[in-house]
């Protein structure tokens, strides 16, 4: 994923990222408490994420190019690595980073396409990677010299993929790795700088191992499978001691392994239980069922306390004594289509995406309110302007208002559209919702008290409707469609008043805040102004170098824009240069939608793999 630079890249400004909500729940055992217990450490798309526990304090570290695939901390809490994936073939670099200073200390590249795991050793002398599967190899690095040691094939060529790692507790000279069918033991041997591997042996049993967790002493060691079943192996000669449990295994396979200090294990499984089991024969004592298959497990401290992640993107914190699940925090975890801020308030925010809509605190980057559809998508929202609904455009055809404080429906207008509402906008005087669907439909709803009225059907565009934006006066909206047109519409008379064509597909329009011009862009990359007088292009700019723009929103003065795409990056525009004046890097995934918030404080972006941003507002208004 290449960056790319704006048309002035020597004298651009970079936005400054203020907060992120989001958690890639996907990333196995990507959620890791600190050892400072204050912080967790996290991956988000490019960025690894230092977020505090008992504030809302968040610190990024950037560098990586392409997304992070896991993390490691250290046992003081020093050094913390990071690995990505990269494209077929490239290296894939693995990033060491300075933990206090939150600076990079060394990029390490070796492995090729994606780096599987990584794991330090007990005293911090070295740092062991895994190769992704079409790598398949094993690294020892020495983290004074910040160079590789030594390396070998992961696993033998009888056996599948090895894709989990863990250090010995103990020793620095020592360390394992498992996966499908195999289990290492690996000795270094630094003067000859080699590792020599060691196979465990586990009888009869075939399985394909998911984690690894080693005792204190270092006797003996513990891995969870697939088949839902931990098995025990001894670390001096190699082989399983016992394994279970025998009958009601885990459904849907262990996932994650704690060992406590009372010898008690913490199981969790992919059917989004965690369990609390006795060492010896693995049976639950007490166990909660948490959203979504769990995929990270981390002990803040000794063990009162630990915290679970799951691939829903749920974070819960769970105390020992009561074994009661708290969830702590929430985001999205499919792509978020769309994002309004309510009139005049730059505190709240609402966000749609696949099954719910959700109504975020700003300054908290709290989540109020989640509505919830099961297996339905909403395309768009929007606030009336009193505050009292929230409108929304779903997939099945209607449109739905609920309250903004508590998420009641207040009614649907069923059948609004045939093929999906795709887009959604209510006038300032509360009394009318516009709506574009899937159809290429634009529908003018009156809203009564109690009543809702279809008033007139304008049939022009021929494909989706993908944004609405209506003059502030009421009597004129511009729509914007898949189908290479843009059309300003009369909604007192019903008529079409221009029609904008273009070879792209349009994904957004505004209006200039005099609203004698209006902005376009879409998948030619191009930004157009037009005339709303006569629809006449007024110039057109090259918006992106990279894939299609989704997403624009004005300042209420004019002065500037901001743009969104699938290059990931967020760009402030002056509006009568046409120049971009600051770059905001961060999304991993294509930016869907943005808002420059009222007041303009901040910008926020979303985006594809569910993250929310925001960003500094750039310029002092």
């Amino acid at each position: 994923m290449a960056r790319e630079p704006g048309p002035q890249s020597d004298a651009l400004g970079e936005l400054e990222l203020q907060a992120v909500i989001g958690f890639n729940g996907h990333i196995p055992f990507g959620l890791i408490c600190h050892p400072d217990r204050e912080h967790f450490i996290y991956p988000l798309g490019c960025t690894v994420i230092i977020q505090g526990l008992n504030n809302n304090t968040q610190a990024f570290l950037h560098g990586h190019t392409n997304n992070v695939s896991c993390v490691a901390v250290s046992r003081s809490g020093c050094y913390v690595a990071s690995g990505q994936v990269t494209f077929m073939g490239f290296k894939a670099d693995i990033i060491l980073w300075d933990y206090k200073k939150r600076e990079l200390l060394a990029r390490l590249s070796l492995h090729k396409g994606k780096i599987e795991k990584l794991a330090f050793s007990p005293n911090e002398l070295y740092l062991v990677s895994l190769g992704g599967q079409d790598d398949g190899s094993v690294v020892v690095w020495s983290i004074a010299k910040r160079d590789a040691i030594c390396g070998s094939p992961a696993s033998a060529r009888s056996a599948g993929n090895a894709t989990v790692l863990a250090f010995s507790s103990c020793r620095d000279e020592a360390f394992i790795s498992a996966g499908n069918g195999t289990i290492r033991v690996w000795e270094l041997d630094l003067p000859n700088r080699k590792i020599r591997p060691t196979e465990c042996q586990t009888g009869p049993l075939k399985r394909v191992i998911t984690c690894i967790m080693v005792a204190e002493d270092d006797s003996y060691f513990y891995v969870g499978t697939s088949s839902g079943d931990i098995l025990k192996l001894n670390m001096k000669s190699k082989l399983m001691s016992d394994y279970g449990p025998v009958k009601e295994k885990f459904s849907l396979g262990v996932t994650a392994l704690l060992l406590l200090k009372t010898g008690d294990l913490v199981v969790s499984t992919g059917g989004g239980i965690v369990a609390l089991c006795k060492g010896s024969n693995y049976k639950p004592i007490k166990k909660i069922q948490v959203q979504g298959g769990v995929t990270s497990l981390t002990l803040r401290g000794q063990g009162h306390q630990f915290f679970v992640g799951t691939d829903e993107s749920q974070i819960y914190r769970l105390n020992y004594n009561d074994f009661k699940e708290e969830l702590i925090a929430t985001c999205h975890n499919e792509a978020i289509h769309d994002i309004i801020f309510p009139s005049g308030t730059s505190d709240l925010f609402a966000t749609c995406s696949k099954n719910d809509i959700r109504v975020w605190h700003t300054p908290e980057n709290k989540e109020l309110l989640r509505i919830t559809i099961p297996n339905m998508t909403c395309h768009a929202i929007d606030f009336m302007r009193d505050g009292k609904s929230i409108i929304s455009a779903w997939n099945d055809g209607k449109i739905r208002a609920f309250t903004p404080e508590t998420g009641q429906l207040m009614y649907v207008i069923d059948h609004a559209h045939s093929m999906g509402v795709t887009a959604i906008a209510a006038t300032s005087d509360c009394k009318r919702i516009i709506s574009g669907g899937g159809e290429g439909q634009v529908r003018v709803w009156e809203i009564g008290q109690n009543t809702r009225k279809l008033e007139e059907v304008l049939k022009e565009h021929i494909s989706a409707v993908s944004c609405i934006k209506i003059k502030k006066n009421n009597r004129e909206c511009v729509t914007a469609s898949i189908d290479g047109t843009c059309i300003i519409w009369d909604i007192v008379r019903f008529m079409r008043n221009q029609m904008i064509l273009a070879n792209t597909l349009f994904q957004c329009v505004c209006y200039h805040p005099e609203e004698y011009q209006i902005i376009t862009s879409g998948t030619d990359r191009k930004i157009g102004y037009w005339e709303v007088f006569d629809g006449s292009a007024i110039r057109n700019l090259e918006g992106s170098l990279t894939g299609s723009i989704n997403g624009m929103d004005i300042t209420s003065d004019g002065t500037y824009f901001v743009t969104g795409g699938d290059d990931h990056l967020v760009k402030v525009w002056d509006y009568n240069e046409g120049e971009v004046t600051h770059v905001g890097m961060g999304h991993s995934g294509s930016i869907t939608r943005l808002r420059i918030c009222p007041g303009n404080k901040y910008i926020v972006s979303v985006s594809a793999d569910g993250a929310i941003l925001r960003w500094k507002y750039p310029h002092s208004s």
